[in-house]
């Protein structure tokens, strides 16, 4: 699998990293389908793996399903939303959580540790100072890296906008950025993926099938929904129309549109079994798309180049829906 440079850690990162969001053990027999995909993704390839507390016990899982693996792979992890109650201002309860997360992994370091969702004050409250983005954590850190428990540091964010104020601190290595560059949403281009170039961070896509929106054509598209904006609704029908004719599926284009970029150095898949896996691996194996086809999809995209007001942040396809955060 192609590897590419982690921004200026100097890591070589496969182009598809397995994300932790839905590695998780419900019960025995998801926490074996978990390690046998991990595993798997790790066989063919695939050596950058990403995880965080908040994940349910994405760490616990990721730490029997890499027991005992050979090859190298580099592990990135968060730091918020444990324990709680979550006090983002304690440092003793901070280092805390990063042992226990340590515990959980097996591991004695960690490679990339990402601040979450730095970018969202209502969700942690980081800073003290929100003119420099200044905190205690900030100060962790640094005592991590001189400890050497961590070797590299992280923001992981979901806003387009507030996320490239405090990348450019340029106190950081690697960025996430989620829900903001798929097929139909382009926000980071405005300033994420530049502010990341301008301080050579490494360039990590979460969320390319934007949670299940983009993983298959819904239903919804032709029937109307009333979250669904009429401008949303016809791109998504001038996407599923493009696709048919190019007889190509909205996973792998999904896949292979972020990967054209060559700023972006892996995008994470979340995928459940080893059938998703050997499919996700099969479509970036492919390579980047053809110039064509990729002017074609940023047309489609420009058709709502921001999100239409109201716009729910994950769409709720196939789920039901009454309001912001609502959708179960």
């Amino acid at each position: 699998m192609e590897k590419r440079l982690l921004g200026k850690t100097g890591l070589e990162v496969s182009i598809l990293g397995m994300g932790g969001l839905f590695v998780s053990k419900f019960g025995e027999r998801d926490r074996e389908h978990s390690c046998q995909a991990v595993q798997r993704a790790l066989e063919l390839g695939v050596n950058y793996v990403d995880t965080a507390p908040s994940y349910a016990d994405s760490e616990e899982v990721l730490g029997f399903a890499l027991e005992g693996i050979t090859q190298p792979y580099y592990l990135s992890t968060k730091i918020g939303g444990r324990p709680q109650p979550f006090d983002p201002k304690d440092n003793d309860l901070l280092r805390k959580s990063v042992e226990e997360s340590l515990r959980l992994l097996k591991r004695d370091t960690i490679d990339v540790l990402m601040i979450h969702e730095p970018d969202r004050p209502g969700q942690y409250n980081w800073w003290d100072n929100y003119d420099n983005f200044h905190g205690p954590v900030c100060d962790l850190l640094d005592q991590l890296k001189s400890e050497k428990i961590i070797r590299f540091t992280g923001l992981g964010g979901t806003t387009a906008y507030q996320l490239p104020h405090i990348m450019a601190t340029g106190n950081y290595d690697v960025v996430l950025t989620a829900f903001n560059y798929s097929l139909l949403w382009r926000e980071a281009s405005v300033a994420i993926l530049p502010e990341a170039k301008k301080q050579n961070m490494g360039i990590v896509v979460g969320s390319p099938l934007q949670q299940g929106a983009l993983s298959r054509q819904h239903p919804e598209v032709d029937t109307g929904a009333w979250w669904l904006s009429p401008q949303r609704q016809n791109q998504f029908k001038q996407l599923y129309a493009f696709l048919d004719d190019i007889q190509l599926s909205l996973p792998e284009a999904s896949l292979r549109m972020v990967l054209s970029n060559p700023d972006i150095s892996t995008v994470l898949m979340g995928a459940r079994s080893v059938e998703e896996v050997n499919q996700n691996v099969k479509s970036v194996n492919a390579g980047p798309l053809p110039t064509d086809i990729i002017e074609s999809l940023q047309e489609i995209a420009d058709m709502v180049p921001f999100r239409p007001f109201e716009e729910p942040f994950g769409l709720p396809f196939g789920r039901s829906y009454t309001g912001p955060q609502h959708a179960r």
